[in-house]
Parts: C-alpha cells; sequence; structure tokens
C-alpha cells in the first residue's frame, strides 16, 4: 500500500525498525487503559509487529494495521486499523502516543483512514467500539460525523475486567456529505 499523508502526518506501513516506537504506544499503559488489550512487554511487542507486517504482505490481507507517522522526521506516533468485514463493512481502531496527546493526531490520521476506507477500499460502513470513559475518542468520531448507536455490555476483556464499549458508525454516503476540511455539511 502507497502512504497515506497530510500536512502533518503519515499513514504507512509499518516496518522492523519500527519497533522502539511501537513498543513506547502498545507497551504504555497510559494508551492501553483505552484498547482491547493490555499493555505489550518488548517481546509481546515484536511478535505483534511481526504479525502485522507479516498480515500487510498478503494477498488476501485481513486488515490494514498502518503506523502513524510524522511528516517531518518519520517517526511513528500512533497507529490505526481498519479491519473489513465481508459485507463493504470495517471497524476502526487509532491509538496515539501519550506524549502526542491532544495536538489533534487522532482526528487527522483517522479523517486520513476514512477516506482510504470509503474510497480506495469501497466499503459503505465504519464502526468504532470505544470505551464509555474514553471521551476523547468519543468526541473524535463525533467530530468525524458518526453516529452513536448503542451500548456493549461488557465488550471486551482488558486490564483483568470486562468492559463496556459505546459503538458509533459512519456510512458512506454521511461521509460523501462532507466538506474538504471533514465537516458535515449543513
Amino acid at each position: 500500500m502507497e502512504p497515506i499523508s497530510s500536512e502533518r502526518i503519515v499513514l504507512r506501513e509499518f516496518r522492523a525498525d519500527d519497533l522502539d516506537d511501537y513498543f513506547a504506544i502498545c507497551g504504555d499503559d497510559r494508551v492501553t487503559v483505552w484498547m482491547a488489550f493490555d499493555s505489550y512487554d518488548r517481546a509481546k511487542a515484536i511478535e505483534t509487529l511481526n504479525g502485522i507486517i507479516e498480515r500487510s504482505a498478503r494477498a488476501d490481507r485481513p486488515d490494514y494495521m498502518l503506523a502513524v507517522a510524522r511528516r517531518d522526521d518519520d517517526r511513528v506516533i500512533g497507529l490505526v486499523r481498519i479491519a473489513p468485514g465481508v459485507h463493504r463493512n470495517g471497524k476502526l481502531a487509532c491509538a496515539i502516543g501519550a506524549e502526542h496527546w491532544k495536538h489533534g493526531y487522532a482526528t487527522e490520521a483517522t479523517q486520513l483512514l476514512l477516506d482510504f476506507s470509503f474510497g480506495t477500499l469501497g466499503l459503505h460502513r465504519v464502526t468504532a467500539a470505544i470505551g464509555p470513559e474514553n471521551e476523547a475518542s468519543i468526541a473524535v468520531v463525533k467530530r468525524l460525523g458518526f453516529s452513536y448507536e448503542g451500548h456493549l455490555r461488557d465488550h471486551v476483556f482488558t486490564n483483568g475486567a470486562w468492559r463496556d464499549s459505546v459503538l458509533y458508525s459512519l456510512l458512506e454516503d454521511e461521509y460523501a456529505d462532507r466538506s474538504p476540511e471533514g465537516h458535515l455539511q449543513p
């Protein structure tokens, strides 16, 4: 897959030399408290990154787990994922390293991934399941035009306990009705 870029970031395939940056994100409890997995140790980060790289090379690629890298120095500051399903649907995930929070990177990366998902992949529907306490991620999907669909009880088991999720979705026609800046048209 060719990289996708905006003014500040690039979504690109992960590489083996991204390990330290990847581990800094997936091994950080401040980040993973919001994710559907517990923090990784270095061995788990190596195993998972190798799996991401292997899946990205498959002809029948099951997902697009992409690095969110800064354009100025190519350092990985986060990750985004779209997992296409059989009915032109996809599941969205995003994580940004804690030291890069509150700079708009999650919104920017998700916007780029949505362009790819509805454009290149031709998806009809994208969903995001988010922990109800994760106000920042909820704000991102709302900003991008997602609609609330419901509350999923005991949806994921992470950090030693079951966690609920709130489900949001965006449809291709809703996405097409957006301005170039990503805002919904009146």
